[in-house]
């Protein structure tokens, strides 16, 4: 059943009762007070309501089979001012959420969920050992390991992998088709409290947390609460529209203010990691900033928006295709560009390499600029880190936690010529090495 149908059922329902209860308190003044009978609705309009109940009861329960709850047991390491002078591991649990994506088993979840874990157990939603006999497979109340595919910082998004086939799933909306006030359903596990749903509305799109970071988030009210990061924000069709990931609050608790990382942005992430382990992003090479009408008036600009580059790095994208120091950007691939924002978050979610036309004002000129973005700074050594064990990984007598030269490290480090050594992944704060120090990206070929 279409919810969108019900919903607009139920709000004209709304919207005509108003006009009754207003009509009967004027005519209270003028008239004698009569029994106005049982306080429900007449029994169409109930109908309407249980119509508009029962739909979302079918698509908590139809979409709930495919949100797991995931337990973490991870390290973090402390330093250890004893005689060892070395690295304290402290074990730790904890426990999310997340999505099953595919049937036999891709599984989409936040990167901080999975962050530093060294075992991964998923315990699919089976309400009842009786529905798991019905599906015949008891083994579906146990939790089942999980494999960490590929994890992404930035974006906070990592991908797991179960032994497991026939597997109930969702499916990734368009987040760009979202509107303002749409109602949003949050499934996940809060608190360690399984199989939990709460509802809500799009309180904004494209909203952006932080001033420097290209990432934007939709923002609900529908209640999210530590142990829901991971989960998925649904509209009212069932597709997965968000990423449940944190919240902004004064209490430790729900407040209202929720957010999810939409789902085009985590579609392009989650077929990056599960194709490739680590996501490639893109970059220009510039330093910018948004015109505002009092710098346009301070500097006498030819117009009064979009972004005035005031450096440019001498090897960059944006130097190989032409772009200068003062140029106004003003446009990217046809479309308006208003803010530094706005132009950061749609060269970061391309694909390094991708042909883009940059459209600028340079004096009283405007001209487009034909450039070849390029990988982002930092990505490689993300990735590096992302791929460690930080307790088999670690080699104490060199300092370092180091990975072997492994097909995925070679996809990382395509300039390696030799495919065999270990690459320094980390370093460790505190460790009884002496020798030259080590960065990280340097390989070892021998001891």
């Amino acid at each position: 059943m279409n919810l969108r149908a019900v919903w607009r059922s139920v709000l004209a329902l709304t919207i005509v009762g108003f006009p009754l209860t207003a009509g009967q308190a004027s005519r209270g003044a003028s008239h004698p007070q009569t029994d106005a009978g049982p306080a429900v609705p007449r029994p169409e309009k109930m109908d309407v309501l249980k119509q508009f109940s029962s739909s979302f009861e079918e698509l908590s329960q139809r979409s709930g089979r495919a949100v797991v709850q995931i337990f973490v047991r991870s390290y973090s390491t402390a330093g250890d001012e004893g005689e060892n002078n070395g690295q304290l591991l402290t074990a730790e649990n904890s426990s999310g959420s997340g999505i099953i994506l595919t049937a036999d088993g891709y599984i989409l979840t936040n990167a901080h969920v999975v962050k530093n874990a060294h075992a991964v157990k998923v315990q699919l939603n089976v309400r009842a050992e009786a529905e798991a006999r019905e599906l015949g497979d008891r083994t579906l109340k146990r939790p089942l390991a999980g494999h960490i595919v590929g994890v992404d910082r930035d974006s906070d998004l990592a991908v797991i992998k179960i032994d497991k086939t026939n597997l109930p799933y969702l499916s990734f909306g368009n987040s760009d088709e979202l509107k303002q006030g749409e109602i949003v359903l949050a499934l996940g596990n809060p608190l360690g409290l399984d199989n939990s749903v709460s509802m809500g509305v799009v309180s904004a799109i494209s909203r952006q947390v932080k001033p420097d970071d290209p990432m934007v988030y939709i923002q609900t009210d529908a209640p999210i609460n530590p142990g829901n990061s991971g989960g998925p924000l649904l509209d009212t069709d069932g597709r997965v529209i968000g990423i449940n990931t944190f919240i902004l609050t004064q209490s430790g608790g729900s407040e209202g203010i929720g957010f999810a990382i939409p789902s085009n942005i985590a579609k392009d992430v989650y077929t990056q990691l599960r194709t490739q382990g680590h996501v490639h992003r893109s970059q220009l090479g510039i330093v910018a900033e948004t015109i505002t009408p009092a710098m346009a008036d301070g500097l006498s600009l030819e117009t009064d928006h979009g972004v005035i580059v005031s450096d440019v790095s001498p090897d960059g994208a944006a130097a190989h295709g032409g772009l200068k120091a003062d140029d106004i950007v003003v446009g990217l691939n046809g479309k308006p560009v208003t803010s530094l924002h706005q132009l950061e978050a749609n060269v970061y979610r391309m694909t390094p390499g991708t042909k883009i036309t940059i459209r600028v004002q340079r004096g009283a000129e405007q001209l487009d600029v034909p450039i070849v973005t390029e990988e982002q700074e930092g990505a490689q050594l993300d990735a590096l880190a992302d791929m460690m064990d930080p307790v088999q990984n670690v080699v104490p007598q060199l300092g370092i936690v180091g990975l072997n030269i492994t097909k995925e490290v070679l996809a990382l480090m395509p300039e390696l010529r030799r495919p065999s050594g270990v690459v320094v992944a980390a370093r460790q704060a505190s460790a009884p090495y002496s020798g030259p120090a080590l960065q990280v990206g340097d390989v070892v070929y021998g001891v």
